[in-house]
């Protein structure tokens, strides 16, 4: 068993430290948000009053938080909390300077730490069936890796300080791209009078085959666990998808790359949020895509 303090218990930080608390162990929790705490403790996580509180005597502190200007602060106070040795895993998805910001704290406490930002959702959380994508000194890794298990299927040591998040950041890009490509041959199947199953059953088969289809197909009906079949329920919501493209583009503007196809992903996924479906699973794009080849 280890003692564990998980600051951040939100949509993806609840799920997890509750399955932390299933693998067997103490886990501790801290969060602004009291319905955020409410549910963690209902899952046995102990509740902290404060920071400080959540990470008294912790050998882990795992922060999953929204920005990378959150992370960069928290680390920073963990500076006169925590003690020496104290492994600190981010599992946030922020910008790589963060992500080194943050290392570089860590350095100064003289703990060891990791960058590890997740794949796979909601339901990747609550099912202990994430992705984790992991930067960090081979030491590190070594220390964190059975922990994260506990959360996770797949376990990736991507490199240094910071490969964690940049994996990630790329790995999204793709994403963002591959579901609007999906979601432009559904609309174009249906002007054509193609079902939406018969267009799967080929391209699911064929060269046009990806996750974004035959995971998250944007369309009710061939894949019934997609968040289609739920009025796209998120799932993974827009707003996040179109933090990640930003976080994409930041990252090309820094290192000089061209990515045409993740800036008009990012500009698309901007305009949908614009226009209040933020809250939606990304996959909801299809409504906009097919808005706009009506007009």
């Amino acid at each position: 068993m280890t003692r564990i303090a998980f600051i951040g218990l939100g949509n993806m930080g609840g799920p997890m430290a509750a399955n932390l608390v299933k693998a067997g162990h103490s886990v501790s929790g801290f969060d602004l948000s009291e319905a955020s705490v409410k549910s963690a403790t209902e899952a046995g996580v102990t509740a902290a009053a404060s920071l400080a509180e959540a990470v008294r005597d912790a050998e882990c502190v795992i922060t999953m938080l929204p920005k990378g200007q959150h992370v960069v602060s928290v680390w920073t106070d963990l500076a006169t909390l925590v003690t020496e040795g104290t492994l600190l895993i981010d599992c946030s998805t922020v910008d790589v300077e963060s992500a080194k910001k943050a290392h570089g704290l860590a350095g100064i406490m003289n703990c060891p730490a990791l960058d590890a930002p997740v794949s796979g959702g909601t339901t990747g959380a609550a099912a202990g069936t994430l992705t984790f994508m992991v930067g960090g000194s081979d030491a590190a890794f070594t220390a964190g890796k059975p922990i994260l298990e506990a959360m996770g299927k797949k376990i990736v040591h991507c490199g240094g300080n910071g490969a964690g998040q940049a994996a990630k950041i790329c790995n999204n890009m793709i994403l963002g791209i591959s579901m609007i490509g999906v979601a432009e041959a559904f609309v174009l199947a249906e002007k054509l009078g193609l079902s939406h199953q018969a267009l799967f059953d080929v391209a699911s088969t064929s060269s046009g085959q990806c996750w974004s289809l035959t995971t998250y197909c944007p369309v009710p009906g061939p894949v019934p666990t997609s968040p289609a079949n739920n009025d796209y329920k998120p799932g993974f919501a827009a707003a996040l998808m179109l933090k990640d493209l930003m976080l994409s583009q930041e990252a090309a503007s820094q290192t000089g790359t061209r990515t045409p196809l993740g800036a008009h992903a990012a500009k698309l996924y901007k305009a949908f949020e614009n226009t209040g479906h933020g809250t939606e699973d990304f996959s909801a794009i299809i409504r906009m895509l097919r808005e706009t080849q009506a007009s």
